[in-house]
């Protein structure tokens, strides 16, 4: 992959990586909520509580999610200062563009992405 290319890559991972840090930081707020719960905004109903609970696990279970791609995308960084982006990790074989163009920071092909998830193999 030439410079330019690389260049541009790197710079939709940087705006990818300023946009999810920026919702990571807004889902945990929310996770978390206020420690100062005030009494209007406590749940009433043992219904509202279940409600509650579940969207706090399901807003942390996308916080982690997100944290993990933020990892991929600073490993992608890493991969296009040493010159070896667009290299499938697996395989060593080019990534397609259109593959990078849809996930920047994958570090597979798409045979090999493919084969580490029918593995069951994170990443």
């Amino acid at each position: 992959m030439n410079l330019a290319d690389m260049k541009v890559y790197k710079e939709r991972l940087l705006m990818l990586r300023s946009r999810l840090r920026n919702d990571v930081t807004s889902m945990a707020d929310e996770a978390l909520g206020n420690e100062n719960h005030e009494p209007s905004s406590m749940p009433i109903h043992m219904a509202e509580l279940g409600s509650d609970n579940f969207e706090q696990e399901f807003t942390l279970s996308l916080l982690a999610t997100e944290e993990d791609t933020l990892g991929l995308i600073d490993k992608a960084l890493v991969r296009i200062e040493n010159k070896s982006y667009g290299t499938c990790e697996e395989c060593s074989g080019v990534i397609p563009k259109t593959r990078l163009n849809a996930i920047p920071h994958t570090p597979y092909c798409v045979k090999c992405a493919s084969s580490r998830d029918s593995k069951g193999l994170a990443g």
